[in-house]
């Protein structure tokens, strides 16, 4: 779990620094589509992409909850989970309480973000108070806590934000390719052109690199806490009870998009339900239930 942990505040690094990398790129060739000369654009550039990835480093969980449409719980509105948070907190080995929010959607599911145990927040729905036993929810809750408690959340939380802003640039050229806006000098700066061409690579190819990287950090991640939550509670079953419940919940949850979908404990977009799969495909961001159940069941 350690060595998770550590590879988890490495792979923090390495993915900001990618991100600037790819971000700086992008911007350098919107730069150019609008005739800024190359020196000018390698400057903005690289001066946003560092701003933008330290907002997002350091405001991301406010911009998911915001995104998210959360509310702060409290005792009179939300007892059961504020009673059940409070005896996790006991044997979770967490250093601080974290924030415990809700988000009034039917679907019952949650998710933890923030930029480390400090700053920790925990969100739930309200159809997942309403659904789940005491024992089920207890299993939940504590799964949050272990992302938490191995820094997933930090890890999670600067991925989404900068997925966010990648689609976000790449809807912005697409607008600006649309209405025309195009260079129609000559440049003989070879680098410039090599730094366009990658820019623009990065531009077509951001999305799809920013779901592969979802993909990568979600499946391994949600194995991770659902041990730390059995560690937690000593109870399996408890979480395999919620797993089955939440898998088989019908509705929607209508404040999620595809960057916040890898948070949450299950997949918040429903598939057929006539299409179970017992094995996550090579898109999906979490694995499959039966997997988590089965390494569950492994567990006792």
């Amino acid at each position: 779990m350690f060595d998770d942990i550590k590879k988890n505040k490495n792979k923090t690094l390495v993915i900001i620094g990618g991100f600037i990398i790819m971000i700086t790129l992008i911007l350098y060739y919107i730069c150019l589509a609008f005739d800024v000369s190359a020196p000018v654009a390698i400057f903005v550039a690289l001066l946003f992409s560092i701003l933008s990835c330290f907002a997002s480093y350091y405001n991301s969980d406010k911009i998911i909850l915001k995104v998210s449409k959360a509310r702060p719980a409290t005792l009179e509105e939300d007892k059961k989970l504020v009673h059940i948070f409070e005896a996790l907190m006991i044997s979770s080995g967490l250093p601080c309480q974290p924030k415990l929010y809700v988000v009034d959607d039917p679907q019952p599911n949650a998710f933890a973000t923030g930029r480390d145990p400090e700053h920790a927040i925990i969100c739930v729905t309200t159809g997942l108070l309403e659904k789940l036993d005491y024992y089920e929810l207890e299993g939940v809750i504590a799964h949050e806590m272990g992302h938490i408690k191995n820094y997933d959340i930090r890890l999670s939380a600067v991925v989404t934000v900068m997925v966010g802003f990648i689609v976000m640039l790449s809807d912005m050229f697409t607008r600006i390719c649309f209405y025309g806006r195009r260079r129609d000098r000559d440049d003989d700066n070879k680098g410039s052109a090599i730094l366009m061409v990658i820019g623009l690579i990065f531009l077509i190819l951001g999305p799809i690199f920013a779901k592969i990287m979802q993909m990568a950090i979600s499946r391994r991640r949600e194995f991770l806490a659902d041990a730390t939550a059995v560690e937690i509670t000593r109870n399996p079953q408890g979480l395999i009870s919620a797993l089955k419940k939440l898998d088989a919940d019908p509705n929607e949850l209508n404040s999620v998009n595809n960057a916040t979908a890898h948070m949450y404990i299950v997949n918040p977009f429903k598939d057929n339900p006539d299409k179970k799969k017992r094995k996550a495909g090579l898109l999906d961001t979490h694995p499959s239930i039966d997997e988590r159940i089965e390494a569950l069941e492994n567990l006792e």
